[in-house]
């Protein structure tokens, strides 16, 4: 990427500001600059602009990295999913449309009622509005990303999980209690997650990373949770409301998601 003439020239200066001359070079291109020693404030404030004017640079002539600006995500590979790939399991006995809603923007709205059935008549389990994201995997680094929303009032409800483990169903839930993200049903200590999660959207990110067997939680893009995996050799995620019987739950549980992706690196 060519470097603008104002920031050559910016570049130029600042650096000349604190000698008699100088050659800057730029592809073939060389540029001299001639400026007299400046005062000794000058200089000061020179070396003061000099950290701005390189975090400028490096913005400018590494766009690539720049725009994905991403620590967490740089290094995968975003998954291809296709609507179909996102399935949504509910109460056996409503309709879809009682349960779930696409709302403007992509957003995924779930909810589901204390007494509700389970998924199927012969499944066991609480109530449950979920969404399973169709894409199993049993080896590697994968990467769930989403932004959640949970109303004031819900309670007891789990909001996303990696299922599938070796002596266990799941791998990871989080769960919602009295406005606190929990790993699983811990509500003290080193268990919270976030102590404030409702009404806002908040960005989620897990890394379960398979061989190494540990997930890792960050919440904003801040790192605030990682623990051992459980084994298991078939794995995929899940995001919605499921009720919990640990800590009691509330009537009613929803939880709203959009921009949700999958990543994966080797």
């Amino acid at each position: 990427m060519e470097m603008p003439p104002w920031l050559l020239h910016l570049y130029i200066h600042v650096h000349s500001c604190s000698a008699t001359a100088g050659r800057f070079s730029k592809g073939r291109e060389t540029y001299t600059s001639s400026f007299e020693m400046a005062p000794p404030g000058m200089v000061l404030l020179s070396m003061a602009w000099r950290p701005l004017l390189l975090v400028l640079l490096l913005l400018l002539l590494c766009p690539d990295r720049g725009a994905a600006g991403d620590h967490l995500t740089y290094g995968f590979t975003a998954v291809n999913l296709s609507e179909a790939q996102f399935k949504v399991q509910k109460p056996y006995d409503v309709p879809l449309a009682d349960r779930y809603e696409l709302l403007a923007g992509g957003v995924r709205r779930m909810w589901v009622f204390a007494t509700d059935k389970p998924i199927s008549n012969t499944h066991p389990g609480g109530p449950r509005t979920e969404t399973k994201i169709e894409l199993v995997y049993s080896s590697g680094v994968w990467q769930f990303e989403g932004y959640g929303y949970v109303p004031c009032g819900t309670s007891g409800a789990s909001v996303m999980q990696i299922f599938g483990a070796a002596e266990h169903a799941t791998t990871l839930m989080l769960h919602v209690y009295g406005g606190r993200l929990t790993y699983y049903h811990h509500v003290f200590g080193t268990g919270i997650v976030d102590g404030g999660i409702y009404d806002r959207w908040f960005r989620l990110n897990v890394v379960h990373d398979v061989g190494a067997s540990n997930v890792t939680v960050f919440v904003d893009g801040v790192r605030r949770l990682t623990v051992p995996g459980r084994g298991g050799d078939s794995h995929y995620f899940k995001f919605g409301v499921y009720g919990q019987s640990h800590n009691g739950m509330s009537y009613r549980m929803e939880s709203r998601w959009r921009d949700v992706k999958v990543f994966t690196k080797c």
